[in-house]
Parts: C-alpha cells; structure tokens; sequence
C-alpha cells in the first residue's frame, strides 16, 4: 500500500487542507483590505462573501485531499459515499457563494443611489427593483442547487424522463391549488416593474399614513406614523385605489386653517406667517401664502398654504405655522379670535300701542270678526234707551220696559 493512501496520511492531508483553506482566505482578506483604503467596495465584498467563501474553499480541499489519501482499502460503497457527500456539499456551498456575489454586484449598484438626499425617487425606484430582483436571485439560486443537488441521485436521474412528461399536469394542479400565493407573486413582480410604489414612498392605506418600508414577492410592509406595521398583500395595491404622495417627486403642498372673528387682521397675520417662514429651514421657499377662503356662519376662515421638501417636514412645517401664528393672535390681536355673538333688541313704544289696543279689543264680547260686529249692533238696537227732556240718557229698569218696546225674542 502507498504511504500516500494510508490513513495517518490522511489525518495529515486534512490537517494540510484546513492549514491552506486558512491560509488562502487570510491572504486574500489582507489583499482586499489593503485595496480597501482606497475603494469601498472590498469591505462589502468581504461582508458578502467571506463566510460562503470559506466553506466553500475548505470543502474543495478536504474533497481533493480525501480523494488523493484514501487508502485503497475502503469498501467502493464507503468510498461512494464520502464523494457523493463531498459533491453535495461543493453544490450547496458553491450556490451560497454565487448568491452572495450576486448580491455584492447588486449592492454595488444601489450604493450609486442614495436615499438621503431631497429629490430621491429615481433612486428609490431603482432600490425597490434591486430588492425584488435579489429575492428573485436568492430564489432562483436555492432552486437551482436544490435540483442539481437531486440530480446527483440515480434514482432520480432515472426518473427524470418521467417527472418532464408529468410536468404539465402538476403545473396545473400546482397552480389551482396556489392561484392566490401565485397571484400576490406576480402582482409583486408587477410593483418592482410599473412604478405603482416604491421603497420610502409616502402612500395613505386603509385611512393610514405611512411610508413604504419593503416590498416582497408577495407583501408590501408599510411603516405606520405610530410606528406600527402595515402588512398588506401585494394585490391590494394593485387591484384597490390608495395614495401616494411621492409619486412624482417628494415636495409637497399642505394647509393650515383658521376660524376666525371677522375682526381679523389679515394683512397682520400675512406679515407674521412671513417671518415664520423666513426664520425656519424647514419651508423650502417654493409657496407660502395666506389668503381668506369663506367669510359665512359668523367667522371668517383664513388658510395658509405651504411647501416642504417631504411629508415628514410638511408636517412639522404646518404644526409649527399654527403654533406661532395661535401665539401671535393671543399676544397681539385678541380681537381675532373666534367669537359668539348674541344680540338683544328692546322695542320702540310706537309698536306696543297697537299690540295693547289689540288685546284690548279681544277682551270684549262682540269684536274681531265682521260677524261679531253685526251681533252687537242687533244686541245694541233692541233695547230701548229713554232720553231725558235734556238728551241725556237715563238708567231704566229693565221690569219697567213695556212689553211693545222689548225686543222680539229671535233678536234678543
């Protein structure tokens, strides 16, 4: 038997191949630190791809040095064995460090693009397609290996020929049965290519404002401004209307409104909203403007217009207009503030008159209507009055009245 195929040359070439796996893996740590302090891109490749790297190195030499120390003795199914497990470990790390260089060129990509920055939705739109291609690249990576992986089996290889024919049929039921994980899949797909939404976008869901924190395959997660977490599917957005306020560009309009007395001085308040502007930086000098929009219901509404570089800005823009121009009314124009008014009228003497005549004339018997007129005048005419020599009236017993002077009965 060769000293080469032995087993304590074994031992010492799998100690040789750990020594050189590390060895290999130092030196090209150092050559990529060393062009590290003139380029960024060495520090992302070694955070990418330094732990598949090395799993992946030190199985090749393991392979090549079981492969060249195996002593002949070995029975062919053990010696099978260890290469087959050798090959399937090559294949599941050789795949890993493929993805993870993959994944360096994409993050290579992505640092050209910067988020911070005012005017950023070509570089959030790049960043959400980026993302949704690194899923697809991940995926793709682990199917792939997978099946080679299965492929080193010769069971499978044999039924191969069969698996192809019957391909169709599962694919059908394949997709009937998973019609609703395939439809958030390519409606997924769908958002990293048409633009709907993009990564930081600011979008209103469900009566919720927040911004866009990840997009997947099949969800979107959108960042709530209370700090919760929107997780909706990726058909919502694109089989229900929502908003999205960076759409186009960042900068947005907002407004802020008052209620106010009619005593308000607007040319005052115009004059304070523009040293509110002049002395902030989160106003960026695009609109700022004051104007009285309604002037009914016994107030007067003022609305201030304004612009700001994003929504986050906007609004703390709007919260600080309405803080300092409250403060302003307070301090220097009370008379500005809403109010309720109540009037009370006292009623001249002339129009009570008649309103006193007139009760006057309800409280008598035959009054108010023509018909109770003609009932006094025919009460009035049947009874006698007896005059004195003089033409004055004087009192008569009613029992004194003669029976041809009274009244006739229909008349009384």
């Amino acid at each position: 038997m060769s000293p080469l195929r032995s087993w304590p040359a074994l031992a010492v070439a799998c100690f040789l191949a750990l020594v050189v796996a590390v060895v290999v893996t130092a030196l090209l740590a150092l050559i990529l630190r060393l062009i590290g302090r003139r380029r960024e891109w060495p520090a992302l490749l070694i955070r990418r791809s330094r732990l598949p790297f090395r799993l992946f190195l030190l199985v090749v030499v393991l392979w090549i040095a079981v492969t060249v120390t195996l002593p002949p003795d070995t029975t062919a199914a053990w010696r099978s064995g260890i290469h087959h497990t050798f090959l399937i470990l090559t294949i599941a790390t050789g795949t890993w460090f493929a993805a993870a260089l993959v994944i360096f060129v994409e993050d290579l990509g992505l640092a050209r693009y910067r988020l911070d920055v005012p005017d950023n939705r070509y570089a959030r739109r790049v960043r959400t397609q980026v993302l949704i291609l690194r899923r697809l690249t991940v995926v793709a990576a682990v199917v792939i290996g997978l099946g080679a992986i299965l492929l080193t089996f010769p069971a499978l290889q044999a039924a191969g020929a069969s698996l192809l024919a019957s391909a169709g049929i599962i694919g059908i039921i394949a997709g009937v049965a998973a019609q609703s994980s395939l439809a958030n899949l390519f409606a997924g797909i769908q958002l990293a290519f048409s633009d709907a939404i993009r990564i930081d976008d600011v979008v209103v869901v469900e009566q919720q404002w927040g911004t866009i924190e990840e997009i997947t395959l099949t969800y979107v997660v959108v960042h709530i401004w209370d700090d919760r977490r929107l997780v909706l599917p990726s058909t919502y957005f694109t089989t229900k209307p929502f908003e999205n306020w960076t759409r186009q560009h960042s900068e947005l309009l907002g407004s802020v409104e008052f209620d106010l007395d009619w005593r308000v001085s607007t040319g005052g308040m115009r004059a304070e909203l523009n040293r509110i502007l002049a002395g902030t930086d989160l106003w960026d000098h695009r609109t700022g403007i004051l104007q009285v929009t309604d002037a009914v219901g016994g107030f007067v509404r003022v609305r201030v217009l304004v612009t700001a570089k994003d929504a986050p800005t906007l609004f703390d823009l709007r919260c600080l207009i309405r803080e300092r121009l409250i403060d302003w009314m307070q301090r220097y124009s009370p008379a500005s503030l809403p109010r309720q008014r109540v009037e009370l009228v006292e009623k001249p003497e002339a129009q009570e008159r008649p309103l006193r005549a007139r009760s006057e004339d309800e409280g008598r018997l035959f009054s108010g209507t023509p018909e109770g007129e003609q009932r006094a005048q025919q009460f009035t005419d049947a009874i006698p009055v007896i005059r004195s020599t003089d033409g004055e009236p004087v009192a008569v017993d009613p029992d004194d009245i003669p029976d041809s002077a009274r009244a006739p009965k229909e008349n009384r």
